[in-house]
């Protein structure tokens, strides 16, 4: 029995958007900060700072708000059960120092779910920037350069970006939804779709767990408990083939990639926007699909396109299938993802 058998045909919902419909409708997923707002964010932001602990370990609590939480808990369901994509805009970023937009940053998420590390250092805020990596290399994290990135899946629920700065040129943030592009391939081309539900690899790029292989077996898509889940990097599901033991991709595995692909970058079907200092963005990972264009930046050091990061495991979430664990660690909900290694330790830097 096909796996497509166990699916609905088409499937619906607020996550199946159309990429022109939501570029014509910003309401939908855009959210001016009120001056009620910031004050709230501004007297949770002194509270926590008085606490003398360390960003990395806040919590909810420790970031007390009033009004502003209750848009904070329908900003989840509207994230896993919605449109699966919110940007947060009115953060007056350029006249606060760096550890109070973080702090701000951090504690919506501490009110969203709990952060998980991006990389082996056991970063939890982490740095979106150019710093000269060779993206040619195997190893190298895409977002360490400015190249464009293609469409992709963070390794959590949730992923948020602050934005500092913009780059002088370029840039866009381009969102399209899993969904859609699953309904379009069904209608299509089913026996290229089926493919996808193979458990393709995925290359770690040189972070490997203790104990696990240096790839991932996680298909592309999933269906689990009535419910799509993506999970996909195309670069790093090429440069995985390099390694013995992996599935090899055939022709058919190949041309459902690129259609795969090919439809992420209809323009009809995803949407951009241009993140300026002070958006903050969040997308759900599980149904949506992100992308960066490529960007020439500023040559004053001190103006360089720089966004952080955040990675976060939400409560009340849906289930993931076993082969998550190969990522995730855990599949646990409200307490998974992040990159953990044994030389992990959590912490967030600054710089």
């Amino acid at each position: 029995m096909s796996i497509l058998d166990q699916i609905p045909e088409r499937i619906s919902g607020p996550a199946a958007w159309v990429g022109q419909d939501m570029a014509a409708d910003p309401a939908r997923w855009l959210v001016v900060l009120t001056p009620d707002d910031i004050a709230d964010l501004h007297q949770a932001t002194v509270h926590f700072l008085s606490l003398g602990k360390d960003i990395g370990e806040i919590t909810a609590a420790d970031f007390p708000l009033t009004t502003f939480a209750a848009h904070l808990a329908d900003l989840r369901m509207q994230l896993t059960s919605g449109y699966g994509v919110q940007v947060i805009s009115g953060l007056d970023v350029n006249s606060m120092p760096r550890e109070v937009a973080a702090t701000v940053f951090c504690g919506i998420g501490a009110h969203l779910g709990s952060a998980r590390s991006q990389n082996a250092a056991g970063h939890i805020l982490g740095h979106v920037r150019d710093v000269g990596a060779d993206a040619n290399d195997a190893n190298t994290r895409i977002y360490q350069t400015s190249q464009r990135q293609t469409f992709h899946t963070d390794s959590a629920d949730v992923v948020g970006l602050l934005c500092l700065r913009d780059a002088q040129e370029g840039g866009e943030s381009l969102l399209v939804s899993a969904v859609t592009i699953y309904n379009c391939m069904r209608a299509e081309r089913p026996d290229l779709l089926e493919r996808l539900f193979d458990p393709i690899a995925t290359d770690r790029r040189g972070e490997v767990p203790q104990g696990e292989k240096p790839y991932m077996e996680i298909p592309p898509l999933s269906w689990h408990e009535g419910k799509l889940t993506v999970f996909y990097q195309r670069q790093y599901i090429d440069s995985a083939q390099r390694f013995d033991g992996v599935l090899k991709l055939t022709r058919d595995h190949i041309a459902a990639l690129d259609m795969f692909d090919a439809l992420a970058n209809d323009p009809t079907l995803h949407f951009g926007m241009r993140l300026q200092p002070g958006d903050m963005q969040f997308v759900y990972n599980h149904s949506q699909l992100h992308d960066r264009t490529g960007f020439i930046d500023w040559p004053d050091l001190d103006q360089r396109r720089h966004l952080l990061r955040l990675w976060l495991s939400l409560p009340g979430d849906r289930a993931l299938p076993e082969s998550f664990k190969q990522r995730y660690g855990s599949i646990e909900i409200g307490n998974r993802g992040g990159i953990v290694t044994k030389e992990t330790k959590l912490n967030a830097p600054l710089d």
